[in-house]
């Protein structure tokens, strides 16, 4: 197994092992204060010797301090376990906040890595029953390319609108990006009922 602290890394079945190790301790104390119990109810600091100065005839001298002897040496070894439990657990934890981290970097690097171009406008609505619902627009799609128009000759909404207007009954070639991801629409502007060729 494992020692915490040590070059290899800690794991949960190293945890639980340690956990077993302590519960076995905690249940030889226990046998071990009901021993002392057993013996007239002597305890850790109950005198061994009767009032003259000679030994108690009454109890197992030889178990009792086998006993007392024995407690104070397993809670030392408790309290030692338990460090290590501590520590271990710290490890455990650590890791997986590093493992976190770590694959949080890697999915903004992928999304980086996707090379997202940049957008110039967002849509902020969209009429039920237009053309650009038809084609499949959303509300907060973020336009990258509207036809010809692009975040390098995008100055205004105009521009959008002159490419609408000769685009009338042809099919534009719109680029979005929606959620995080590039999305290919095929919109053709035409009349409707509603107001625009988009709507």
């Amino acid at each position: 197994m494992a020692e915490p602290g040590g070059s290899c890394p800690v794991t949960i079945s190293d945890v639980q092992q340690l956990v077993k190790r302590k519960d076995e301790i905690e249940a030889q104390i226990k046998a071990c204060y009901e021993l002392l119990e057993g013996q007239k109810g002597v305890g850790m600091n109950e005198p061994l010797v009767d009032a003259e100065g000679f030994p108690r005839d009454d109890i197992d001298l030889y178990q009792v301090r086998t006993a007392r002897h024995n407690i104070i040496c397993l809670q030392n070894d408790h309290k030692a376990l338990m460090k290590q439990v501590e520590e271990a657990l710290h490890q455990l934890h650590a890791r997986e906040k590093e493992k976190h981290a770590k694959d949080e970097a890697e999915a903004l690097a992928e999304a980086l890595s996707q090379n997202l171009p940049q957008a110039f406008a967002k849509v902020n609505a969209v009429t039920p029953g237009s053309p650009a619902s038809i084609s499949g627009l959303q509300v907060d799609d973020e336009i990258v390319e509207f036809g010809s128009v692009n975040v390098n000759n995008f100055q205004n909404l105009q521009n959008i609108a002159t490419v609408v207007q000769h685009s009338e009954g042809r099919p534009l070639s719109v680029t979005v990006i929606r959620s995080g991801k590039k999305v290919h629409v095929g919109l053709t502007p035409k009349r409707w009922a509603g107001k625009g060729l988009l709507g």
